[in-house]
């Protein structure tokens, strides 16, 4: 890495990606937008509340500008389309720091070009890079424990390899989700099995802090863990149980998603990027 991790006072943050980037299932008890859709807030927008807290935090005399924050995130986008679209604007927004999290929608889809998708990444950073950014770049999950999901589990290992080769050769920051142990319970994901409820969002926003800050917990002193970093309590789920929530999830999410790829259709035809402008972060909000 070319800079000393946590080193930067970062003021304006940019999040480029998909649905997990933009935050799907995280969404506030009661909030909702002009359209009746939930307000969602997700990892990225915890990350920027959590940076601007401990920007706060290093001020000496006078309270520091609140940090500037920008989530270009659609769901459902391509690699290619993320980083065609996203990048462009995040780097015509001077940002000194951007998430760049892509490429979970093309590596679910039959027939992915892992190496291609790879080259794509590799690309994006490049230019983040070359205009003055810091990249936060984030690994595939672990979908070991996901039923269906788990047949793509060699793809996205093959694809984390080749991103912690881009992230070594520009300097960038790693987010490791593959190796996080409490993603691999299903109890940090939402009913769709795809994306994260509001406690794994929490906790990603915090690995993403650890991460910038160097401060990620070392394996072998579990004991001294901070509590996001903790495996959830073990729970036994009777096998009925399982199997009853395993058709249910089939009929009512795994059908659906189907159907859109047969289609060509996608659950981000038509949307447009949530906080699309860069804009001092609310601190009258807790979402950490």
């Amino acid at each position: 890495m070319t800079h000393a991790p946590g080193a930067q006072p970062w003021r304006r943050y940019v999040a480029v990606g998909d649905s997990f980037t933009e935050g799907l299932r995280d969404a506030p008890p009661g909030e909702d937008g002009a359209s009746g859709d939930p307000v969602y807030v997700g990892w990225a927008d915890r990350l920027a509340l959590a940076l601007d807290g401990a920007q706060q935090a290093r001020a000496d005399d006078e309270e520091a500008p609140p940090l500037e924050y920008a989530n270009l995130a659609v769901r459902g986008r391509l690699a290619r389309q993320i980083v065609e679209e996203q990048v462009p604007a995040a780097i015509d927004t001077s940002p000194d720091l951007v998430s760049l999290c892509l490429g979970g929608n093309d590596i679910l889809r039959p027939g992915a070009d892992v190496p291609g998708i790879a080259r794509l990444v590799d690309s994006a950073v490049a230019r983040l890079r070359g205009a003055g950014a810091d990249v936060l770049l984030v690994t595939g999950f672990n979908p070991s424990s996901a039923p269906i999901l788990r047949l793509t589990r060699g793809k996205v290992a093959d694809y984390n390899q080749r991103l912690w080769a881009t992230a070594a050769r520009h300097g960038a920051y790693l987010l490791d989700l593959w190796s996080f142990e409490p993603l691999l319970d299903p109890r940090v994901w939402a009913e769709d099995r795809i994306h994260l409820s509001s406690a794994g969002h929490a906790r990603v926003a915090a690995l993403a802090l650890a991460t910038l800050q160097g401060a990620v917990p070392a394996p072998g002193r579990e004991d001294a863990w901070p509590d996001w970093a903790q495996p959830l309590d073990p729970e036994q789920v009777p096998r009925a149980t399982a199997l009853a929530g395993n058709a249910a999830w089939a009929r009512g999410h795994l059908a659906p998603w189907v159907g859109r790829r047969l289609t060509g259709r996608s659950t981000g035809d038509g949307r447009s990027a949530k906080r699309p402008v860069l804009e001092p972060v609310d601190r009258t909000r807790n979402a950490i």
